[in-house]
């Protein structure tokens, strides 16, 4: 009995595959059509970006370089990559000496306000980017701070520094209280506790912090958009206003732009997984502003 009841046992579970295979091949037939057409997109604009001539035949009927070339004298690139360097490095560094003391606080003091204070820090990350960023750069065109690079960095400081508090604050919860007390046991200062014995153990979160609001700056485009000037644009904003302004152009070397800023933006992402977990972040944004 026990050997006819396995076989049966396995016939069941084997249509139960087959009745639910319909619906698995679907799910991966999407992803992988999705992933299809992408790969077009992308694939496409880097051939383009290589082709002399391209019509009417699956690839261009010879290759070049020059567009690189021209992208990079006619669209002043240099000017615009240090430009784009200057302001990721001015917003990574202010996050980080504003975002690291403030995630202290969050992590070791408990006091009324607490949680609503957290989620107002991540207000910034949860809502698009246009929604305040429009009033935003009013604010600054009346003070006249936007129009140039003091106007994009303090634009871009509003999700950045939520972002750094978003990753340092499990990374201080880590870190056992024990240690603090007996450095103050010892006669350190709160500064020398935070320099010396803080700092050190800190350097993983604030490394991961800072590439991750290095990846949003360089990518930003809203915020940058709206406060940049003729001489403040980023490599993002600076690729939409070639792709927009009048005249003509060769389509190659639009392409060409693409293909750095996809380039530079798929390095940058690289290394920021290789030091960020987004599960974690994820899960703490659900755990802590309930």
């Amino acid at each position: 009995m026990t050997a006819v009841a396995v076989p049966a046992q396995e016939e069941k579970t084997r249509r139960a595959r087959i009745v639910a295979s319909p619906g698995a091949w679907l799910v991966w037939g999407s992803v992988t059509f999705f992933f299809v057409m992408l790969a077009g997109v992308i694939g496409s604009v880097v051939v383009s970006s290589f082709g002399r001539r391209w019509f009417d035949t699956w690839l261009p009927e010879s290759w070049t370089t020059q567009w690189y070339g021209q992208a990079w004298h006619e669209f002043t690139l240099l000017d615009v990559l240090i430009v784009t360097i200057e302001v990721s490095l001015l917003v990574v560094g202010i996050s980080v000496l504003v975002g690291v003391p403030a995630s202290y606080v969050l992590a070791r003091r408990s006091f009324p306000g607490r949680r609503v204070l957290y989620l107002l820090f991540l207000l910034p990350i949860l809502m698009p980017p246009i929604t305040y960023g429009i009033p935003l750069a009013t604010v600054l065109y009346k003070y006249g701070l936007a129009g140039h690079m003091t106007g994009v960095v303090l634009a871009n400081l509003v999700p950045s520094i939520p972002f750094v508090i978003l990753t340092m604050t499990p990374f201080i919860e880590q870190v056992d209280p024990a240690i603090e007390r007996a450095a103050r046991m010892c006669g350190a200062r709160t500064w020398q506790v935070f320099l010396r014995i803080l700092a050190p153990l800190l350097v993983p979160g604030i490394l991961a912090a800072s590439i991750l609001v290095l990846v949003r700056t360089v990518g930003m485009f809203e915020l940058t958009f709206l406060t940049a000037g003729p001489d403040s644009q980023t490599l993002v904003v600076a690729l939409y206003y070639t792709m927009s302004a009048a005249g003509i152009r060769a389509q190659q070397s639009v392409d060409a732009m693409a293909v750095i800023y996809t380039s530079m933006m798929l390095v940058l992402l690289v290394i920021a997984l290789r030091f960020v977990n987004p599960t974690q972040l994820v899960a703490r944004v659900k755990e802590d502003p309930s």
